[in-house]
């Protein structure tokens, strides 16, 4: 879990670093694609990278593909899981609207989210989620990037696997 606890600034640069390269791949009038991304040029930001699958009707959400210092945040293995078996109902909901407003708007969102569902109050996930859509309009995939804050000299034990 080491790898995810880290300064707010660090976070910070790495969601401008993210933010940068995506907003580089778009074009004129669309988003970029999947197809688009090119992952060693992000590198080190791969362990705690998602690829989160757009569901459209019912609307729901599917995680793709999730990096390896992610299975400390979330207590295992999250690809291919939906949102509802990932988190609590309170947590899912949270998610679900964060995601539909990305979805909807088809421009970035970020945000803090408190880890009480993963019974660590005390922690905070600081989080960034950019659209992909393969015909450059309509969002069919999420990128996202999600690392854990905890007060200075706090001990990474607050979470434990479910």
């Amino acid at each position: 879990m080491s790898t995810q606890l880290g300064a707010p600034t660090t976070v910070l640069r790495a969601h401008e670093e993210l933010f940068s390269y995506w907003a580089r791949l778009r074009r004129p009038g669309a988003l970029p694609c999947r197809a688009d991304i090119d992952p060693a040029a992000i590198k080190r930001h791969l362990p705690l990278l998602s690829l989160t699958k757009v569901i459209p009707a019912p609307r729901d959400y599917r995680m793709r593909l999730a990096g390896t210092e992610l299975w400390g945040v979330y207590g295992g293995e999250i690809t291919g899981r939906r949102l509802s078996d990932i988190y609590n109902t309170a947590a899912a909901d949270y998610w679900r609207r964060e995601l539909d407003g990305v979805v909807a708007d088809r421009r970035p969102r970020a945000g803090c989210h408190n880890m009480a569902w993963r019974g660590a109050s005390h922690m905070s996930l600081l989080w960034l989620r950019l659209p992909l859509a393969t015909n450059g309009r309509d969002v069919d995939l999420i990128l996202g990037y999600d690392a854990i804050v905890a007060p200075h000299r706090e001990a990474v034990s607050g979470i434990r696997a479910a």
